[in-house]
């Protein structure tokens, strides 16, 4: 097929794009960088740009979305553009210009209050219980996909769960950067158990959603590795493979949350424009339960990841070591 990726110049978006080609679709990227993936025909440019949506889309036979704003902080205008506003222009475009299928790259965090999750599935997006104005204006983004759903133009939502491998600079980086500094506690000893997805079992999963999109769409569904593990685990795990000590000491956590909301609010009074060290949203990733039931995404997909967490925690080791 013809497929479109928007947002290939991420750890998540290459992996996808490159995995299309190698399956031999011909692959378009749209970005505002060039997308670095052999094979894709890049269209660089902006989802706030009407005309630029409508080129990307020219010609496409489907679309996997995963371009967003993804940060803990910044102002509300600014992911209310990309990841609400950007999404509509690109819905808009694409039932114009007859694309058949398109996939939509969401987020557990859509649908997480900030309770603990153990064994779930994908409830319903919900912008008004979502923490941090990346899970709200997702949770936007998701319902208005959705409900574009149609018999002469499918939608799925994919929503993929901390995902992390060599590369990545959401989780990993920040992980070792802040443990190389010491300033990375664990919270509540680092017991809360969380799933994870490995990069190479996000991008199978999501090409899989585009392969099975007759099954599924209309419909969201949770992806992750199904091997939960206490994040003080995960993270001692990144650390040793990043070469760092890992975080040998630990807060409460409901101290860790009312912190992390105090600092997010004086970081946007000040107009700071760095991550902040600590938010409520990081807060309660990093000490309250978040693993979800697998069983569904699995069928309908017809897909189970390859590549198991220890799997992943040594290709990391490698590619630090090759560093």
């Amino acid at each position: 097929m013809r497929v479109l990726v928007t947002g290939a110049s991420g750890l998540l978006g290459r992996k996808v794009a490159g995995l299309l080609v190698s399956r031999g679709h011909t692959v378009t990227t749209f970005q505002r960088r060039p997308s670095g993936v052999d094979g894709a025909t890049d269209r660089c440019g902006s989802l706030a740009d009407d005309a630029a949506a409508r080129g990307a889309v020219r010609d496409a036979e489907a679309v996997i979305h995963l371009a967003a704003k993804v940060s803990f902080t910044g102002r509300p205008a600014e992911f209310d553009e990309v990841n609400v506003e950007g999404t509509r222009r690109l819905l808009l475009a694409a039932r114009g210009a007859g694309v058949r299928d398109l996939v939509f790259v969401s987020s557990p965090s859509v649908a997480n209050s900030g309770a603990a999750i153990a064994g779930l599935g994908a409830d319903p997006a919900d912008p008004e219980c979502a923490h941090g104005d990346y899970a709200r204006t997702k949770a936007q983004g998701e319902l208005l996909a959705l409900a574009a759903d149609a018999p002469d133009f499918r939608v799925a939502a994919i929503r993929p769960h901390v995902v992390w491998g060599p590369g990545d600079t959401q989780l990993v980086e920040r992980v070792l950067a802040r443990a190389a500094r010491n300033r990375l506690p664990l919270m509540d000893a680092g017991a809360a158990l969380i799933d994870t997805t490995y990069v190479d079992n996000a991008a199978e999963a999501i090409v899989a959603a585009l392969d099975r999109i007759s099954y599924i769409h209309g419909r969201a569904l949770v992806v992750t590795n199904g091997e939960p593990r206490p994040v003080g685990e995960l993270i001692a795990g990144i650390c040793a493979a990043g070469g760092v000590p890992a975080p040998s000491w630990s807060v409460p956590g409901g101290l860790a949350r009312m912190a992390g909301a105090a600092v997010e609010k004086a970081w946007l009074r000040l107009g700071k424009q760095d991550e902040p060290p600590m938010t409520r949203f990081l807060a309660e990733q990093l000490s309250t339960a978040h693993w979800f039931d697998q069983r569904e995404t699995r069928e309908l997909l017809g897909w189970t990841p390859a590549v198991s967490i220890d799997e992943g925690l040594a290709e990391l080791a490698a590619y630090y070591g090759s560093r």
